[in-house]
C-alpha cells in the first residue's frame, strides 16, 4: 500500500487541514498516513522548517504547506502508473 508522510509540528493548524483532508481521501485512493512531527528534532527543523505540512508519496516529495485534493489525486496517480 502507498503511505502518504506528512512532516508536520505541534499546533500546526495546516499541517491539521492536511491531514484532515487527507483522512477522507485515503479509503478511496487506498493509501495508509504516517505523520512524522519535526519538533525536537534538528534535522527535521533544518530541512522543513516553515514550509510545513511537507508531503511525500513512498519517500518522494510531493508539496509543501497546503493540499489540493485534485493535484495530490492526480499525483498519486501519476505516482503509481510510474512505479
Amino acid at each position: 500500500m502507498t503511505v502518504v508522510t506528512v512532516y508536520s509540528r505541534t499546533g500546526c493548524h495546516l499541517c491539521h487541514d492536511a491531514i484532515e483532508l487527507l483522512e477522507t481521501m485515503k479509503d478511496e485512493l487506498e493509501f495508509s498516513i504516517d505523520v512524522i512531527l519535526i519538533d525536537g528534532n534538528p534535522e527535521l527543523e533544518k530541512l522543513y522548517g516553515e514550509k510545513i505540512p511537507v508531503t511525500q508519496i513512498d519517500g518522494q516529495h510531493h508539496d509543501f504547506w497546503r493540499i489540493d485534493s485534485e493535484r495530490f489525486r492526480s499525483s498519486l496517480l501519476k505516482y503509481r502508473q510510474h512505479q
